[in-house]
């Protein structure tokens, strides 16, 4: 798992029921490293920028900026102690190969901890991507959390096998982007990262609950399974969220800017990425995604 540091010590199933009822938690983080400032307004397109390093330095800067259409969410929570999990991550890696799609979108799965009680403790599980599928669970409407689970712009798809999907997405890049990301990492995918992030959301309507999330996920990680439904199986899972920031909120100026600091997981793998995403925190909505390729 990534840990949080201070910047300073950096260099630069069937869907299968868990029928657990959400508890009210507080919506908000305490915020770290906040500052306030006003994002740049957004190109046409995705901008990507790579500055490599001068002579003698070790570090890269990489930085992107969100475009004028929506670029969609897809999440997937899943667990290694799952028997009908691995269909569903065959499926996201056969969708969206973590070397990328043609169509732009941002991917995150996250492994949650409650199956961990049958005998295997998922390496990739936390009690926090638990809880933000309880929250994911009430502002859906609905009363119990499962796996595995998709969520497409924050609203849950169980017909996901059908290619529910794929029209979710479609629809979505047809509609004009309601807010602005902008992404900048400072560092190296062996050593860590500073990142930078920065929303701003120009409809004064949607400033009261949006909130900037940030993740780092990478892919290609392996686990043979030796307990539980998946005893003797050997799974691999793309798109892994290895840590989760936020929630960021927006101010009524709607601009947020968070700085965090990233130390490089114990166990990396492969195409690390940075996702931020603008979301509704009632309805879950997803106002827009931004995914950097972290330097490497």
């Amino acid at each position: 798992m990534f840990s949080l540091v201070a910047p300073e010590q950096m260099l630069a199933r069937t869907a299968r029921k868990h029928r657990t009822r959400g508890t009210d938690s507080s919506a908000m983080d305490t915020l770290a490293g906040i500052s306030r400032s006003r994002a740049l307004a957004h190109g046409a397109i995705a901008v990507l920028l790579m500055v490599t390093a001068m002579p003698g330095q070790t570090a890269t800067t990489c930085a992107a900026e969100s475009g004028a259409q929506t670029v969609p969410l897809v999440e997937l929570f899943t667990s290694e102690g799952c028997d009908s999990c691995p269909p569903a991550d065959r499926w996201l890696t056969s969708q969206f190969p973590a070397a990328g799609t043609r169509e732009a979108v941002s991917v995150l799965a996250f492994h949650v901890d409650y199956w961990d009680r049958l005998g295997w403790k998922d390496r990739f599980a936390t009690a926090e991507y638990t809880q933000r599928q309880h929250d994911a669970m009430r502002a859906n409407g609905a009363t119990f959390v499962y796996t595995p689970q998709v969520l497409a712009q924050g609203h849950d798809v169980p017909s996901w096998r059908a290619g529910k999907v794929g029209d979710i997405l479609a629809a979505a890049r047809k509609r004009p982007a309601r807010a602005d990301v902008k992404l900048a990492i400072d560092g190296d995918a062996g050593v860590g990262f500073a990142v930078r992030a920065q929303a701003t959301v120009a409809d004064r309507a949607l400033r009261k609950d949006a909130v900037l999330w940030v993740a780092y996920a990478d892919s290609g990680l392996v686990s043979d399974v030796k307990a539980g439904e998946n005893r003797g199986v050997q799974l691999r899972h793309d798109h892994v969220v290895r840590a989760l920031h936020g929630p960021y909120p927006v101010d009524a100026s709607g601009t947020v800017a968070a700085t965090l600091a990233l130390a490089a997981p114990r166990e990396p793998g492969q195409s690390p990425q940075l996702v931020a995403f603008v979301q509704d925190r009632k309805n879950g909505e997803v106002l827009q995604t931004l995914s950097l390729p972290a330097c490497r």
